[in-house]
């Protein structure tokens, strides 16, 4: 076990994307939210239809907007922020490569943007898109995020994923050899899930080659899922204080040198049916913070290798 902090949190307990990203351009780096008007194989019949149990009909972008507008509300409080374009709603690798290398590059033109990051599946990457994103990535700064939530195919079928855990595996593997920085998404409070099970999705993930980053998400309840349709009562965790327990730990079991980029939900008000609590974001921040200052632990304390 480690006994002091490692030189990858920067003397802090959590190595933050945002610490990453200040070292890296030197300066504020901001994601802008974009729409690349894309869809899902869980959407369109390929796989189903209706998307992931816990999707809004949005396909979970509901931040996504303008370019110009995004940037024109962020440069009073950061005018010299750096930018990256992040294609986030539904599958943004399912199109046609032609299609793909054509929005991506169009994005890439804008002088304010120094790279991409892209949200997508692991069974939505086939070798002529790999190929494409090994080129944006020779050229560009670029981060792909695999949508995986959990590593256990009974979750899995019960939200509707629509693939199985070797394809995860294999995208994986594919991304490492290229050399191309992943992020994994992972859902906590998933209906079914007990606490071992989700700490055992982030060990699994933690031990995976080339992981570059990893997002926890809190397992929001919104209007216009399947599940607010099939279980409106559903409340993924009680109270803040449990939560902020289970992420700490998660925390302690993640490599210090992976980059984390998410620690709560994000639900706009307007659709969040439960936590009733998860809109707290600030509060549930400070909670992480202050129960590691209490334990004096870090990211990776208890990271074995495993």
């Amino acid at each position: 076990m480690t006994k002091e902090m490692p030189p990858e949190l920067r003397g802090k307990r959590i190595n933050t994307i945002s610490d990453h990203l200040k070292d890296r351009f030197g300066k504020k780096t901001i994601k802008l939210a974009i729409d690349g008007g894309f869809t899902c194989p869980n959407r369109d019949g390929s796989k189903g239809f209706g998307g992931c149990t816990f999707c809004s009909d949005t396909g979970s972008g509901e931040f996504s907007s303008d370019i110009d507008d995004q940037i024109r509300l962020l440069s009073d409080k950061w005018p010299d922020a750096a930018y990256l374009a992040y294609f986030q709603n539904h599958t943004n690798t399912y199109a046609p490569v032609d299609e793909l290398r054509k929005k991506y590059y169009e994005v890439l033109k804008d002088p304010r943007i120094k790279g991409l990051v892209i949200g997508t599946r692991p069974d939505c990457l086939g070798d002529d898109v790999l190929d494409l994103l090994s080129e944006i990535n020779s050229r560009y700064f670029l981060w792909v995020e695999l949508g995986l939530q959990t590593i256990h195919e009974k979750t899995a079928e019960r939200i509707n994923r629509g693939y199985e855990l070797p394809e995860f595996d294999r995208a994986m593997e594919e991304l490492n050899k290229r050399g191309i920085r992943a992020v994994v998404h992972l859902i906590l409070g998933l209906p079914g899930e007990t606490r071992e099970m989700m700490l055992d999705s982030v060990r699994y993930v933690s031990g995976k080659p080339g992981l570059f980053g990893m997002k926890l998400h809190l397992m929001n309840l919104v209007k216009g899922s399947t599940l607010a349709v099939t279980d409106p009562d559903y409340v993924s965790f009680p109270d803040i204080a449990t939560y902020v327990e289970l992420v700490v730990d998660c925390l302690e079991i993640i490599p210090p040198a992976v980059t984390i980029h998410r620690m709560t939900g994000d639900a706009p008000r307007e659709i969040l049916i439960s936590p009733v609590w998860s809109f707290n974001k600030r509060t549930i921040l400070n909670s992480i913070n202050e129960r590691l200052n209490l334990l004096d632990t870090w990211q990776g304390k208890k990271y074995t290798g495993i």
